[in-house]
């Protein structure tokens, strides 16, 4: 028994690493690969976007500002690179990591490159945001893009608690520092300072979306109610610029650089193993729901959402 086991670990690391050879080899072969008069780089944003480096989960990682800012600084500055793809597969994320991700892409702007923002299965909320800054935005027609909005939300559970006999005491330096607490409702105080930060996040998202689409606000506020969208209807709308897939990207971004021919494809985001394989065999990265979260968000019990 104990050598069938091991000749099952075997085999099964055997086939594993076959898989993974054939997904590296397809890179190596995949059109694109030869040297051409300038390179597409392409950064990969998947999950949830949010502060920090993202790293860590086996089967990918979210979509850590931090990093994918440090990618979109070192494409800056490679002379190679004429231009940049941003796969989008992403339901969104904080307000402050799509802001950070939004300003590198201006910077690499520029900084003379080229930037396209390509939009695979959803593409919204904070994903939207950060595509935005791009020069072109290209969607497949059933890609689910939109959610221009903000929400908040805050848990009362007062009720539960009588229920079930749990009383709680609170112990505050000011009126407002328990705001959203789940154990009591809010005031109508709490309420209007609520309603201030969600109409101020709304705001800069609309600014954004205007700017990057070279549009009047007041154009975009219609478009704005949180309501989703099918790239095909996105493109209607003028909130994406071309229906197309990831390889209409590439050949538009290096179209906008100037890139004649079958331009040479850089992959720019960090590689692990378990990504590549289970990118290879179909298998999608951690998506989430795309919550905003205020500072203090394990503090309290509310959060910003873009939708």
């Amino acid at each position: 028994m104990r050598k069938k086991i091991i000749a099952a670990l075997i085999l099964g690391a055997v086939a594993i690493s076959l898989v993974y050879a054939v997904i590296r080899q397809e890179e190596v072969n995949s059109p694109g690969s030869a040297s051409s008069d300038g390179e597409v780089g392409v950064i990969y944003i998947e999950g949830v976007i949010a502060g920090g480096s993202g790293s860590g989960g086996l089967f990918g990682s979210l979509g850590g500002a931090e990093s994918i800012a440090s990618l979109l600084r070192e494409a800056a500055r490679d002379p190679d690179l004429k231009a940049v793809v941003i796969r989008l597969n992403s339901p969104g994320g904080t307000p402050a990591a799509s802001q950070e991700i939004e300003k590198e892409i201006q910077r690499l702007k520029d900084s003379g490159k080229k930037v396209v923002a390509s939009m695979g299965d959803v593409a919204a909320s904070g994903a939207y945001w950060v595509a935005a800054g791009a020069d072109q935005i290209v969607a497949n027609p059933g890609t689910i893009t939109g959610s221009i909005g903000v929400i908040m939300e805050t848990a009362n559970l007062a009720g539960l608690f009588d229920k079930i006999g749990i009383d709680t005491e609170t112990y505050k330096s000011g009126p407002y520092k328990d705001m959203g607490s789940s154990s009591r409702p809010a005031t109508d105080g709490e309420r209007a300072i609520f309603q201030s930060m969600v109409d101020d996040v709304y705001e800069q998202f609309v600014a954004t979306v205007a700017r990057g689409r070279h549009r009047d606000a007041s154009e975009i506020r219609p478009l704005a109610d949180g309501r989703v969208f099918t790239g095909r209807q996105a493109k209607e709308l003028g909130l994406v610029d071309r229906l197309g897939d990831f390889h209409d990207a590439v050949l538009l971004a290096a179209e906008l650089a100037g890139i004649e021919g079958e331009p040479a494809v850089v992959n720019l985001s960090p590689k692990n193993f378990w990504s590549e394989f289970f990118r290879g065999a179909g298998v999608n990265s951690f998506r989430g729901s795309g919550w905003f979260t205020l500072p203090g968000q394990y503090e309290k019990v509310y959060s910003l959402n873009l939708r």
